[in-house]
């Protein structure tokens, strides 16, 4: 018997952005047009249900070209950028690629190449490890990049060699985190340089826009995507630090909390930019077999941003 009414707010915009649109579009014409398999170096987007959909369809993930056998299937880069070697590794090879890197995360790297070659020293803010912050480093010599985590990071950091120095941001990282960074790197170094336009993207910041709006009003926040989704994680920090405490990342092996749910009238919804909509319309139903629902969608602003494909695929 469903006694209970739960109030859920969906944040908008939430889930697929046009980079992440564009990279799954750029696999399933690549096998469309060469037939598979195609190979795709690193997970496509950070979403394993995203992945596997592409490989009931004949793509097949490596981390390195080294573990293609066949070097005459052609190769996606995926939508989080390479380092400049992977393009060098496979030209060397004779190999058919065809580059996903989502086209905010090359102007990035563009950036950076761009403010090194006039003579600055790279400051990067971003989260190490992460494939993103792998390809904007490895767009310029080792000894021309820092890495920047944090404000001590930005606090401890000293200049090197007398260079001018300037800093480039990864596309996914939290807008009020990075902020501070900043802030405290223009303190520190008041002529640092800055890129032309803000490297976070229009849909981290959007998202993260939506969140914090509805997040204040809820008992519980989930936010649906992958563990090793940047932009998911950020979400959920966002959700909690716009007073929402009882906030939480749901993947793929989560289960729903019912017992907490029991202690919610009204919960928040939303979804990282490389999960599909059918997940959240999957955690809908699955609340909906238990209690009542009056969902009100929150929408902060229509996206409307497409990116072509390569010409080479039309």
């Amino acid at each position: 018997m469903k006694n209970k009414t739960l109030k859920i707010y969906l944040a908008a915009p939430r889930g697929f952005c046009a980079g992440v649109d564009r990279a799954i579009e750029i696999v399933k014409k690549s096998i469309n047009k060469y037939g598979a398999p195609v190979y795709v170096r690193h997970e496509i987007v950070h979403n394993k249900h995203v992945v596997e959909s592409l490989q009931k369809i004949g793509a097949i993930f490596v981390e390195e070209l080294s573990e293609i056998k066949d070097k005459s299937r052609p190769v996606i880069f995926s939508a989080h950028g390479v380092p400049k070697s992977v393009p060098e590794e496979a030209n060397n090879l004779n190999m058919n690629y065809v580059d996903a890197t989502c086209p905010l995360v090359s102007k990035v790297h563009r950036e950076a190449e761009n403010l090194y070659k006039n003579g600055s020293h790279i400051l990067l803010i971003g989260h190490k490890n992460h494939p993103e912050v792998i390809g904007t480093m490895g767009q310029i010599p080792i000894d021309g990049i820092d890495l920047i985590e944090s404000i001590d990071d930005a606090k401890s950091y000293k200049k090197k060699n007398g260079k001018k120095i300037a800093y480039v941001t990864q596309t996914t990282l939290s807008v009020e985190d990075t902020k501070d960074i900043i802030n405290e790197l223009k303190t520190k170094f008041p002529e640092i340089k800055e890129p032309k336009k803000e490297d976070i993207c229009y849909a981290t910041t959007n998202r993260q826009a939506a969140v914090k709006k509805i997040a204040v009003k809820c008992d519980m926040f989930f936010v649906i995507g992958s563990r090793n989704s940047s932009n998911s994680v950020r979400l959920v920090e966002v959700a909690k630090k716009s007073g929402c405490a009882e906030s939480i990342l749901m993947h793929s092996e989560s289960n729903i909390p019912y017992e907490k749910l029991e202690n919610c009238k009204t919960i928040g919804i939303s979804s990282g930019a490389s999960a599909p909509e059918m997940l959240v319309e999957n955690f809908i139903s699955s609340i909906k077999k238990k209690y009542k629902v009056n969902i009100e969608e929150i929408e902060i602003i229509k996206e409307e941003v497409i990116f072509k494909i390569p010409g080479k695929l039309n």
